[in-house]
């Protein structure tokens, strides 16, 4: 595990902390369902196509957000062989799950309230990791801004707080112990909207997931074996597709947002709160 070129300084204790010893606790559990071969055909699929579709990725830098062991970053130079890929986690663990597996540097950086390297990279990905960063969302998407060069992107796949059953998902993390239901909750992407405008634009979003999202992606959830994954996973990727096509947010347990850095407004320029305050929801 590598220290950040520009120094992190970490300015203020946060429930991010909390965040940083839950997944060191649970960590080898996450890894085991969240990475194995059928969770990876449902991202192949389902999160990976969309995210990356249509954008000009060829020699890019590309840095990975809460990237635990690094799926994304492994499946970007599979895909596009001529990018850079580095790696940010909280986790000192994932850390070195993503130099192992990925064989790229990874520095250890908390999103909420460390100082970040600034225009490091052309695009930013984070799969499942701002609902991880509630504690200071405001904070987060500013330290995201300054390490992303103008109209470079940020990419973000989040479980989506509009979702019809959201009051069964709030329960079940407040009675989960793999789950922290403090610090960690699902997002409004019009909320989240509201305190990114101010450096970014919204490119386009797609709402998505059906059942293989729950027991394939997140099979940790309902303590599914690998044995039942490898019989169920190919009928339900097959299903969630058919779930694409319904025309409105509730149905959809999880979100794909493409966002675009502005040039010429610099991070430090604008204040979180203002940002929050001036939300422009429309994507």
């Amino acid at each position: 595990m590598k220290q950040v070129p520009e120094a992190i300084t970490n300015t203020k204790k946060t429930g991010s902390d909390r965040q940083r010893e839950h997944y060191d606790v649970i960590h080898d559990a996450y890894e085991d369902h969240y990475y194995d071969e059928y969770s990876m055909s449902y991202r192949k699929k389902h999160i990976f196509a969309p995210l990356f579709n249509g954008l000009t990725l060829e020699n890019k830098t590309i840095a990975e957000l809460a990237c635990g062991n690094g799926a994304t970053s492994k499946e970007l130079l599979r895909t596009f062989p001529s990018v850079d890929v580095l790696g940010f986690d909280i986790s000192a663990p994932a850390c070195k799950a993503y130099e192992q597996e990925v064989g790229r540097p990874c520095y250890e950086l908390d999103l909420t309230s460390d100082t970040p390297p600034t225009n490091c990279c052309d695009i930013a990905v984070v799969v499942g990791g701002l609902h991880h960063c509630v504690c200071d969302l405001p904070n987060t998407i500013k330290n995201i801004a300054s390490m992303v060069k103008p109209n470079g992107y940020l990419l973000m796949v989040e479980p989506n707080a509009d979702f019809l059953l959201e009051f069964i998902r709030k329960r079940w993390y407040k009675a989960d112990h793999y789950f922290d239901d403090e610090t960690e909750k699902a997002l409004s992407h019009e909320e989240l909207m509201k305190i990114g405008r101010h450096w970014f634009k919204c490119v386009d979003i797609k709402y998505k997931g059906g059942p293989g999202y729950f027991l394939i992606l997140n099979s940790l959830l309902f303590r599914l074996p690998k044995w039942a994954k490898r019989l169920i996973a190919r009928p339900l990727i097959f299903i969630d597709s058919l779930y694409d096509v319904l025309p409105f947010k509730m149905a959809s347990p999880f979100f794909i947002a493409r966002w675009q850095r502005l040039e010429g407004v610099e991070s430090s320029s604008g204040s979180t709160s203002n940002a929050r305050a001036e939300g422009d929801t429309r994507c």
